[in-house]
Formats: C-alpha cells, sequence, structure tokens
C-alpha cells in the first residue's frame, strides 16, 4: 500500500534538481522569495521525509539513536567573494552519538551519499593512528574496497610522528577524518529515494562498523 511518504518523495529527486537548476541561474532573494512555495513544496517538505524515512531505517541497521537534518540553503556570504544569496544544491545529514555520521549531496551535476567521520576529536585521531598501524589496519583497508567508492584527499602533507614517511598505510595515518563516499546515485533516487540512500550506506557499512569498534 503506498503510503504519504511514498507519494511525497515521488519525483523528488528530479523536481528537487530542476528547482536548483532553475536557482543557479536566478541567484537574487528576490526569485527566491516569488519561488518560496516551489522550494518548499519541490525541495524542502521532501527532503524532510527523506531524512525521516532514512533515519529510521539507520536506527533499524545500527541500533542506535539517529538524528538527521537537512542543512538550510542560504549561504553565508559576509566574508566571501561569492554573494550569490544560496547555495545551489541540497545537503542532508544523520548522525550518531559517537560522531560517526551519513551524508547526503544533490545537485543538478552530482548525487553522492557518504558515510564515516567528518573530523576526528584528539581521543579517536590517537586512537585512529593506533588502530591503522596495528593488525587492524588490514580491515579497515577491507572495509574501503567498495567498489566505485572513493576517499577524499589525505589532510596532512606529512605522516605525523612517530610513524615513518614510508609506512605501508600513510594515506590513511595522513587523515584527520575518514569519509567514504558513493557518487552518481541519479538512478537510484530517481527510483526510491529514501531506498537508494539506504542501499548506498550499507555499501558503506563495514567502514562504519570499523569506526563505531576502534575509535
Amino acid at each position: 500500500m503506498e503510503t504519504a511518504s511514498d507519494t511525497e518523495l515521488e519525483g523528488f529527486a528530479r523536481g528537487a534538481r530542476a528547482f536548483l537548476e532553475d536557482l543557479s541561474r536566478y541567484n537574487t532573494r528576490a526569485w527566491f522569495r516569488e519561488n518560496k512555495s516551489r522550494y518548499d513544496a519541490e525541495v524542502k517538505r521532501p527532503a524532510e521525509t527523506l531524512v525521516a524515512s532514512v533515519a529510521s531505517g539507520l536506527e533499524d541497521a545500527h541500533g542506535l539513536p539517529v538524528h538527521g537534518k537537512v542543512f538550510r540553503p542560504h549561504r553565508d556570504i559576509r566574508f566571501s567573494d561569492d554573494k550569490t544569496p544560496f547555495f545551489t544544491h541540497l545537503h542532508a545529514a544523520w548522525s550518531v552519538p559517537d560522531g560517526r555520521g551519513w551524508y547526503f549531496g544533490l545537485s543538478p551535476s552530482y548525487a553522492s551519499a557518504g558515510g564515516g567521520v567528518m573530523q576526528f576529536d584528539e581521543e579517536q585521531a590517537a586512537h585512529w593512528r593506533g588502530a591503522v598501524d596495528g593488525p587492524a589496519g588490514a580491515a579497515l583497508e577491507a572495509a574501503l574496497a567498495v567498489p566505485g567508492a572513493r576517499l577524499d584527499p589525505p589532510d596532512l602533507d606529512e605522516v605525523p610522528e612517530p610513524y615513518p614517511d614510508d609506512h605501508p598505510r600513510a594515506d590513511l595515518l595522513r587523515r584527520r577524518g575518514c569519509l567514504l563516499w558513493l557518487d552518481d546515485l541519479f538512478e537510484p533516487l530517481d527510483r526510491d529515494p529514501a531506498a537508494g540512500l539506504l542501499d548506498a550506506f550499507d555499501r558503506i557499512a563495514p567502514l562504519q562498523r570499523w569506526l563505531g569498534e576502534h575509535l
């Protein structure tokens, strides 16, 4: 039986991309005011429904309370040379109390989902490096070996002390966080946004489990 959530999410990805494409052409406060009802109907409300549905699925999968949010479209232009007032993408995130998170980005040109820890705190960084240097490092490499997935570039230019520059996992030791991304999700999101995202998050679940065990 089709639910209200199913109905609200039908065509969401295409409709949101169409709105964001128009916003990229007419990125002014006046245009956004005139199209606010369209933004609410095509982007904001279905995105909130999507976030709630995915949060429930993540709670079932991981057995932890999950907090989800849709990021506001307004840009902070106070210190930016780019004075356009609105982002031309939709971003959402889900998090659990230990700092792990899941992320979703949609624009006319990309549809991506990722997960992990965006930035380690001091204690997590120490645990990360110790685990990467030890036997658990091999399990981490296996968890990261997801077909079609990518990692952001390392944060540090050099391997931190006391690890040698030629450490076999130097790339991982140079990270201040660890997010694994899946791109080109247009097709699954067009079919069923919630199922498409939960499937993507399931593909990177081994990394989330590793992080939960070792940080």
